[in-house]
């Protein structure tokens, strides 16, 4: 077999769904295999999806396992050529793997390679390719120069922003949200560590690759990742969680950089961690002085006939989301600007390589929703929603 596709899930149905009926279309005329390692959701993930998809592997976790772990899972079980472990919230055009296997192929020394990402709002996600969290590019980030100079080789290598993201590059860290790698790599570099939960065992294993002589290459083939849909992004279980994976990562590859540095990093892991909290605690707080607060009206524009706006109202009406919020029909030109307008695609009338396109191209101007007329289901950047 060419490649085995490997996906992590945890209570994101509809997400996983769109991704897929993606994945479907995209390994069209491909020698490959899709793994679901379910970690113990709670939605009813798998009797919805596996009447809808047979050809794939649905695995069952009586818990939840963590992300590395259930990755090993499938991992073990595959005896293809090449690896994908891909996140449920995302989405791959028709032409994605075939353009990353092409590259794999063509480029001997490459033992992983990552894509382009965007959000659902169309904004590009830095973390798809990244510097290693050396010391040094560390103490840039955490006393925020790395903020102030993006763009710097010194206090930018974090985060790569000096790098074009339009164009193939040789990188340290790929995302774990797509990331492709020989199984062969596998063999030699290990599984995934598990003593990462969730959060940074991208980091790792891109790590133990390049020290064992493989390079990971960032690729500039587009795909949208919702961004966190399995977690919720200012929960304090988030928070630890993702910090934690900091500390660990750090205390196993530079634990011997010197005990001030040491502490140092340290002490900014767990300040960063308690300034990412902030959000949370003050929208507690708002709701609480503000408790008959307005929530903000959100616009959905649906392309296409009047009979799919009508459609996307039912939806969202059935899950009471329509209590405020304005739906327009429209057809090819919509007016941008707004951050509460969301632009809704028939995902049966648009190819996904489309709508990554356009999505792509709106530079964080306008949020973007996918509904399926024939699931009766809606995805926006934020949320999933199935006609109850």
């Amino acid at each position: 077999m060419k490649l085995s596709v490997i996906i992590v899930n945890y209570n994101v149905k509809i997400f996983l769904e769109q991704c897929l009926d993606s994945l479907r279309k995209a390994l069209k005329g491909i020698d490959a295999g899709v793994i679901v390692v379910d970690n113990a959701s709670s939605d009813g993930s798998l009797d919805y999806l596996q009447p809808l998809y047979p050809e794939v592997v649905f695995v069952y976790n009586k818990d939840n396992k963590g992300y590395a772990k259930a990755n090993n899972q499938g991992i073990k079980m595959c005896d293809s050529e090449y690896v994908l472990l891909l996140n449920p919230d995302t989405f791959v055009g028709e032409r994605t793997i075939s353009r990353c296997l092409d590259f794999m192929d063509s480029t001997p020394d490459a033992g992983a390679a990552g894509v382009c990402m965007y959000t659902g709002d169309g904004c590009f996600l830095a973390e798809s390719k990244r510097g290693f969290p050396t010391p040094m590019s560390s103490f840039w980030k955490l006393t925020g120069l790395s903020a102030l100079f993006p763009k710097s080789k010194v206090f930018g290598k974090y985060s790569c922003l000096y790098l074009d993201e339009k164009e193939i590059h040789h990188v340290d860290v790929l995302c774990g949200a797509f990331l492709l790698f020989r199984r062969s790599v596998s063999d030699m570099c290990g599984l995934l560590d598990e003593d990462f939960f969730m959060y940074g065992e991208d980091i790792d294993f891109s790590y133990r690759l390049e020290c064992n002589g493989y390079r990971n290459y960032y690729l500039p083939y587009p795909i949208i990742h919702y961004k966190g849909e399995s977690t919720k992004k200012n929960s304090y279980a988030y928070v630890r969680t993702f910090y934690d994976a900091m500390l660990i990562f750090f205390r196993k590859h530079y634990g011997q950089s010197g005990f001030l540095l040491y502490s140092f990093i340290k002490f900014g892991i767990y300040a960063r961690g308690a300034v990412a909290m902030l959000p949370r605690f003050l929208k507690k707080a708002g709701a609480m002085l503000l408790p008959f607060r307005r929530r903000p009206v959100r616009k959905f524009i649906v392309i296409g006939p009047y009979d799919y706006s009508e459609q996307v109202r039912e939806i969202l009406e059935s899950n009471g989301c329509m209590d405020d919020d304005v739906l327009y029909a429209a057809f090819l030109t919509v007016e941008r600007g707004e951050s509460s307008v969301y632009l809704v695609f028939q995902r049966e009338d648009m190819s996904y390589d489309d709508m990554i396109e356009v999505v792509s191209a709106g530079g964080g101007k306008m949020k973007f929703a996918v509904y399926s007329s024939k699931r009766n289901t809606l995805v926006t950047p934020d949320n999933q929603y199935v006609k109850k």
